[in-house]
Formats: structure tokens, sequence, C-alpha cells
């Protein structure tokens, strides 16, 4: 029997003491001046994030409620819009435009790679009519634990003119999102990830690009309509009763990330994500991903040795050693599971979750090699 839980999944993540001690404060009016002082400190923190100067919406909703409002409030009905699939929530974000009635171009991609520029460019420029309104992608895919090369796609979309939409819910933070820099025009990410926060926010950076799209959007909206998000923001206000609890934790998550800086947060998801992968390659376990350029800094997927199912091996791992992993989804569910090392993980954590996997596969590896390999990293 396990004591304590290590919870190893891409999200939601661990909490800081710091953040849950913060949501434990009594609520206070929503329209009122110490609400407004504090939704200004969280806006301002988010740009900082995403190094932009664009507006940021403050929904209360989980990063799928992100996803669908960036796509109701800058299309309509009809729509053109390429889809650059990579994995499941590839899959969700082509839904999600498929529901409302956009014309929806999916490509995807085999699992375990990144979107194939050559492929986009060759898409763009078929598009001579210019009929594609809009360009789905992931920065960070995390069923797939691959990270895209989201500048080198937005200067191809940016070339041809269609909006560049970019669900950035589970790779913010991990690895550097430059919106301003590349042109991004709609970015959504969520609280429950790399900004240490539980789920229930979800922000969207708009340009003024599309801000001009939303002017003739005319897919329908009520709850996620932005129009009426920024007329509340601009007193700052939302339009609809935010979550207060989760939001005085994001102040708290905020203050906590800029007092660690951009370049160390970054520096530290790439050295978990290095190191998890040498623990595991020195146990002789496959990786999805290959390619350490294009591997997650969030998430790390892996197959189990021959002979072990991947689900019964996450089971023993959390009954016996409160290491919790993620499964695998869709159609590589039940075939791999996942590490999880982003937002408030730290490293003993990671050496747990190796070590717990270390002694549970037994002869099948050798003992302490995974440990060593990853200690060798974090050194």
């Amino acid at each position: 029997m396990a004591f304590k839980e290590y919870l190893m999944i891409p999200g939601p993540t661990p909490v800081p003491a710091r953040v849950l001690t913060a949501m434990g404060k009594q609520m206070i009016n929503h329209r009122g001046p110490s609400f407004s002082s504090i939704i200004k400190e969280i806006v301002e923190g988010v740009q900082w994030a995403y190094q932009t100067k664009n507006d940021i919406i403050v929904l209360t909703t989980s990063g799928t409620g992100g996803m669908e409002s960036a796509i109701v409030n800058f299309l309509s009905p009809g729509d053109k819009v390429l889809s650059l699939n990579i994995g499941a929530f590839g899959n969700r974000f082509a839904k999600i435009a498929k529901a409302y009635g956009a014309d929806v171009d999916e490509v995807k991609f085999e699992r375990g790679k990144a979107v194939d520029l050559k492929t986009v460019e060759q898409k763009l420029i078929a598009d001579k009519d210019k009929k594609i309104k809009a360009v789905l992608i992931q920065q960070n895919e995390t069923s797939t634990g691959v990270l895209n090369d989201v500048k080198s796609v937005a200067e191809l979309v940016n070339k041809h003119g269609a909006l560049m939409i970019v669900d950035a819910v589970s790779g913010l933070l991990t690895a550097p999102l430059k919106v301003d820099e590349w042109g991004l025009d709609v970015v959504v990410s969520g609280s429950q990830k790399a900004f240490m926060v539980p789920p229930g926010l979800a922000f969207v950076s708009v340009n003024k690009k599309a801000w001009a799209a939303a002017e003739t959007a005319k897919m329908p909206k009520f709850y996620f309509d932005f129009k009426a998000a920024m007329k509340f923001a601009e007193i700052g206000e939302t339009p609809w009763t935010p979550a207060v609890s989760i939001i005085y934790g994001m102040q708290e998550a905020i203050r906590m990330l800029k007092e660690e800086g951009l370049d160390n947060i970054f520096a530290r998801h790439d050295k978990m994500a290095k190191a998890v992968r040498a623990g595991l390659r020195a146990l002789g376990l496959t990786l999805l991903v290959e390619d350490d350029k294009i591997a997650s800094r969030a998430v790390t997927p892996v197959f189990p040795p021959e002979g072990v199912e991947a689900d019964k091996l996450r089971k023993a791992v959390r009954e016996k050693y409160g290491v919790v992993l993620a499964g695998g989804q869709e159609d590589l569910k039940g075939k791999l599971f996942r590490i999880g090392h982003l937002g408030y993980i730290d490293q003993l954590e990671l050496i747990a979750a190796l070590s717990a996997l270390e002694i549970e596969l037994g002869a099948k590896v050798k003992k302490g090699s995974a440990v060593a390999a990853a200690e060798e990293v974090l050194a």
C-alpha cells in the first residue's frame, strides 16, 4: 500500500503549497475593485508568459473550452480550416471546428512525428484563392509527446494570410512560445498545466488580425463571446461569474513563476525531459518519440517491455508505490504509458517514478540504471 501519491501525469499537475494557501481565501465581490486588481495582475502575468502585448481573454472553463472559444469567435460556418493533426488533441481541435460547421481539411501525421513543414507549405501554396481562413495546430501534443515547430509553421501561415490558431495548453512555459515575434494570432492555454494551478481557467491571446476576423465571424456563441469579454475586461471584470478561488491561485502562481524567470522555467522543463528520456532509454524501453529535437518538455510516452501490459504496469506502480502515470489515448490506448514532467514536479519525484518502474519491472531491466542515467542529466 502506498502512503503518498506522486502525480506524474501531464495535467492536472501538482499544486504548490503557496497556491493552495492562496486559494483558501474568503470570497470577494467579483464586480468590485479588489477583484479588478487581481484580474489585471493575472492578465499582465499571462502576457509575460505568452511574450505578448496582445489582449488576453480570461475564461472560467477547461482547456477544451478555450479551444472551442478560439474557433467560434473568429470563423463562420463553411469557412475552410486546415487542421494539422499529430494526436488526440489535434483530433479534438478538428472535431470542434466540424461541430460548428467549418469545412475542415484534416491532415494527419504519423503518431510520434511533428507536423511536416513541406506538407503545410504545399497545402497553403495550392490554396491560390485564399479559401483557407485558419490553420489549427498544437504547440505540444499531449497524447504523443511531440513538440511542434510552431515558429516555422507560423512563417508559412503568415505568408499565406490565414489565421494561426495555436493550442498551447500543455506546452506553454515548458518551451518558448514567442507570440508576438512569431506572429501567432490566437493562442490558448490552461491553468492546470505548467501554470501549476488546478483546472478551471483558460487564457486566450488575441491580436489585431484576429479581432478583425471576429468582426465578420458568424459561428454561434454566448458564454464564449469575446466581444462581451473585452467590454468587461476594460473595467477589470469578466462577463460571467468567474472561478474566484482558482483566480486567487493563479495570482500566486504567476508571482512564483516570475520569481523563477522565463529562461529558468524553460531550462527546468528541458532538463526534466532529458532526464526522464535518459532514464527510460537506460531501461531499454522504446520511446514513442525517438527524435530528441521534437520531444515534448511536458510529457514522455513510452512503450513497456515485451510481454508487459501498459495499463497493468500503471496499476501496479500506482497501488504499490503511489506513482500515478498516464495511459495512452485513442489509437495508443493500452499500448503505452506517459510520464508527465511539467509544472510543480521536482527532480526527486522524477527519480521516484523511475525507481518504481525499475522495481516493478524486476528482472526485465537492470535495477538502478534508469536512476543513474537520470541523475547524470540532473547533475
